[in-house]
């Protein structure tokens, strides 16, 4: 009987010798351990899960999302209100990548820089679009009024902000972050932002004013396909009879005027995202945006340079409103017969006189 005991109890220490040291026992509820998951030291190594098992075994490779790309967008499960976070992947996106990473920078660039060559052959060939001395008569007449003109400036101003910070979206980190640093390129962006949102109500109400006061003498007429079939009198002496605005001018409003709706309401869908469209909305938005904002940007370089240098006298219009009665009648023949035959026996022809609007 003693020997058996003794034998029995042998056993025993023998299988509690086996036993792995950190083996834990809860009244027999929590299962103990094993040194191959929990090393010395108690501390799991990182990315370790506690179950064992390895979170990655189960995840889709890079190929597999690709095959699953060729029949669409790659839907995931969320359980936020947010449901357009669940997208994970989705084709259109890399093409909007590529847009914006090449074909965009290549779009401005080429209008941007092309408009420029092109005025700067016409300058040197041309030269300035002149007036003879002896069509000038010193008698001014009113050709915009103060609220025309303080529009023309209001959009002017906040189109040059908008057109500046939107070439920064482009081509800021390729030519002033190495510059500039990254960390001065990076407050540079957010105080553009900023501006580009703000600055961009003042441009879409201008947009509006200028369509309501001028739409009126923007249609195109017969008087518009002379114009266009003499060039306008850039090549050459003679300029064409014109109303209150050429055939280039009406192109330049028109172009304003479609540009600038265009970039109001697609600029208004970026300002409150997802508002009304879905992913692939916004990116088309952005498409639209950004090839109309830098073709326009284009076009109003070809603006200023006639409004300015290109043209002698043009600047008047638009700075103290007024031009002198001889340039009216050699650019815009028509409108001035129909400004003097608003007023009887011609009187804003007296030195003192202006007709009105």
């Amino acid at each position: 009987m003693i020997r058996t005991l003794a034998f029995g109890a042998t056993l025993a220490l023998a299988a509690f010798a086996t036993l792995p040291a950190t083996a834990q026992i809860d009244g027999g509820n929590t299962p103990a351990r094993t040194d191959s998951i929990d090393p010395p030291g108690g501390a799991l190594p990182d990315g370790a899960d506690p179950s064992g098992a390895n979170p990655t075994t189960e995840a889709p490779t890079e190929q597999q999302l690709l095959n699953a790309l060729q029949g669409g967008r790659i839907d995931g499960r969320v359980s936020i209100p947010d449901s357009k976070s669940a997208i994970l992947e989705q084709p259109q996106g890399r093409d909007y990548r590529a847009f914006r990473e090449g074909w965009l920078p290549w779009i401005a660039g080429i209008a941007i820089l092309g408009m420029l060559a092109a005025l700067a052959i016409f300058y040197f060939v041309r030269g300035r679009i002149l007036t003879e001395p002896s069509e000038f008569t010193g008698r001014k007449i009113l050709r915009f009024s103060f609220f025309e003109r303080f529009n023309h400036w209001m959009t002017a101003t906040a189109f040059i902000l908008l057109a500046l910070t939107g070439l920064n979206y482009i081509f800021g980190k390729r030519l002033l972050a190495p510059i500039m640093g990254p960390d001065a390129f990076a407050t540079m962006s957010q105080w553009g932002k900023y501006i580009h949102m703000y600055v961009s109500w003042a441009f879409m109400l201008g947009v509006i004013f200028m369509i309501v006061v001028w739409i009126k003498d923007n249609i195109p007429s017969k008087t518009d396909v002379r114009w266009v079939k003499e060039l306008g009198g850039f090549v050459g002496d003679h300029h064409p009879p014109a109303r209150r605005f050429n055939a280039g001018q009406k192109m330049i409003f028109w172009a304003v005027a479609l540009g600038g709706v265009a970039l109001s309401i697609t600029g208004i869908l970026m300002l409150f995202p997802f508002s009304a469209l879905d992913v692939n909305g916004m990116q088309t938005a952005q498409y639209i945006h950004a090839t109309v904002g830098v073709l326009l940007v284009a076009i109003m370089i070809a603006h200023i340079y006639i409004g300015s240098l290109g043209m002698k006298g043009a600047y008047d219009a638009m700075g103290s409103g007024k031009v002198d009665l001889g340039w009216a009648k050699t650019h815009h023949s028509l409108w001035v017969e129909e400004e003097q035959a608003k007023t009887a026996k011609g009187a804003q022809l007296r030195p003192d006189a202006t007709p009105a609007e």
